[in-house]
């Protein structure tokens, strides 16, 4: 196995010439032969310098609009031969094929022209052939050949070149190799998923090239890696960098907010669950009524809202320790006021598609689904008791549906004007949660007659409702489906609360 290469030869043709004018004139600055194609060859030979189109080399030129330019023996056998195999120089010779020892070739933007929204044929001109079969071929072969399949990678080329006189190491070269195999295998992941919609087959295929590595994961024993554009999502004004709880929870309070679209919310969330959430006529007031459900629980907790931060709120909001701030605005006076404390994380969302699929590793594979973005609001309520619900309740209910769909199972919400009043979550028994819901709501303060109430589930018996009949409930929402459905209906007729039904679960598990 060679070590080093004196790079002679080099092949260029690239979609993109940011930043590669360095590279060209380093190349000549070594006498290196340049063979180039199309609007690669133009900008080289406006930089002066010399350059052979590959038309020359393979004696044909570029044909069916471009679909055929490099696929040649000529070209691949210069990149493919083996340095070391007597046979493969020799035919080399005979076939006046020069060796090609650099090859710097990118792909043309298929993910980029998918999401323009661009239609199928433009779309299709975009799956690369030449540039794809070109790096795999530059990376196969990287015992001989350096392979730069990326701008990104521009800038540790021109320092070999400018530092090592074009010569590279083996481990530079398997380092451009293992890249160039990153992004064909992304590349060809994207066109998959273009393709696999329709009738998409039962396999499992993501490629994410961006990532940051975080501090540490749920625990400091344990090593974490977030895969994708954070900057892409949120424009962080202040703090540290999120960590991979941080990110569990910011991820569950984008879930929550984005159901509220209309009066200004504010939610307080803690392990994934909100521990207050009110919708007012103002921001300021959301805050305060969010932050009275569960003061104590509110403590390190991630904040978001679906309105713009103003500096009344930011001074309220900065009376307590949050890890995370997140709103789609800020008014220049509130980011000064909490810009005051360094480790608070302060980010302005984005506007950014979220994906439909959820997934995580799970035994010795991995599980997926459809990303639950369904909620029912009181056209899909219907009324099972006697005593139908006012219109009040109707619209607490709609508020609690939504806050019960984003909360760990078994579930219970208290709810009453627009305002989160406790809730019991993730306990194995949903009595206990209702349990917990109540004693918490009284530990606040908070009045539960006149409430209502959600649950992520059916009710098996009626003791649920009995319970919250005599804490005060006067409504209460269930998807329905149990056998037993009827003896809950009854004790709401005996209590004289109503109850509806929605026909969906919303189960978090």
């Amino acid at each position: 196995m060679s070590q080093s290469v004196q790079i002679k030869n080099a092949l260029i043709s690239v979609y993109y010439k940011d930043n590669l004018e360095p590279i060209i004139l380093e190349l000549n600055r070594l006498g290196v032969n340049i063979y180039s194609t199309g609007g690669t060859e133009t900008f080289i030979r406006n930089l002066g310098v010399n350059v052979m189109p590959v038309e020359d080399l393979t004696s044909y030129p570029s044909i069916l609009g471009g679909r055929v330019k490099t696929l040649h023996p000529k070209v691949f056998g210069g990149i493919l031969a083996r340095r070391s195999f007597d046979s493969d120089e020799k035919q080399l010779a005979e076939y006046e094929i020069p060796e090609l020892d650099l090859v710097i070739v990118d792909l043309y933007p298929f993910e980029e022209t998918v999401q323009s929204g661009a239609g199928a044929e433009d779309v299709i001109e975009k799956i690369d052939i030449g540039g794809i079969s070109l790096i795999r071929a530059g990376a196969k072969n990287f015992k001989d050949v350096t392979i730069v399949a990326s701008k990104d990678d521009y800038g540790i080329l021109e320092d070999i070149l400018k530092t090592q006189d074009g010569v590279t190491t083996i481990d530079q070269r398997k380092s451009f190799a293992q890249k160039a195999f990153n992004i064909t295998s992304n590349y060809d992941t994207h066109i998959f998923q273009y393709f696999n919609q329709e009738e998409p087959l039962p396999v499992f295929k993501q490629s994410i090239l961006t990532s940051q590595t975080l501090r540490y994961g749920e625990n400091p024993h344990q090593k974490g890696t977030f895969y994708g554009n954070l900057d892409a999502m949120f424009n962080k004004l202040n703090g540290k960098e999120l960590s991979y709880n941080n990110l569990v929870d910011v991820d569950a309070a984008v879930a929550l907010i984005d159901e509220f679209t209309g009066e200004p919310t504010i939610a307080i969330l803690k392990h994934t669950n909100a521990c207050g959430i009110a919708s007012r006529s103002f921001i300021k007031e959301a805050w305060i009524d969010a932050l009275a459900c569960d003061p104590v629980s509110a403590f390190g907790g991630v904040i978001i809202a679906n309105d713009e931060i103003d500096a009344a709120t930011a001074t309220e909001i900065d009376k307590i320790f949050y890890e995370v701030l997140i709103a789609p605005a800020y008014t220049d006076e509130a980011v000064q006021i909490l810009q005051a404390k360094k480790n608070r994380i302060i980010l302005v969302r984005q506007p950014v598609e979220l994906p439909a699929k959820q997934f995580k590793t799970l035994l010795n594979g991995v599980i997926e689904q459809d990303k639950d973005a369904v909620i029912e609001g009181p056209a899909q309520m219907t009324p099972v008791t006697n005593r139908k619900p006012t219109e009040q309740e109707l619209k607490d209910l709609f508020f609690a549906n939504k806050v019960v769909k984003h909360t760990k199972s078994n579930t219970i919400i208290f709810a009453k004007n627009g305002q989160l009043m406790s809730s019991g979550v993730g306990q194995t028994s949903r009595v206990d949660s209702l349990k917990q819901a109540v004693i918490k709501a009284n530990s606040f303060g908070f009045d539960l007659h006149g409430a209502v109430m959600a649950s992520d589930a059916f009710f098996p018996f009626p003791d649920c409702v009995e319970l919250a009949a005599e804490a005060g409930v006067t409504a209460v929402l269930q998807p329905g489906g149990s056998i037993n459905d009827k003896l809950s209906v009854a004790m709401c007729d005996e209590k004289n609360i109503s109850m509806v039904t929605t026909g969906v679960r919303h189960f978090k598990h």
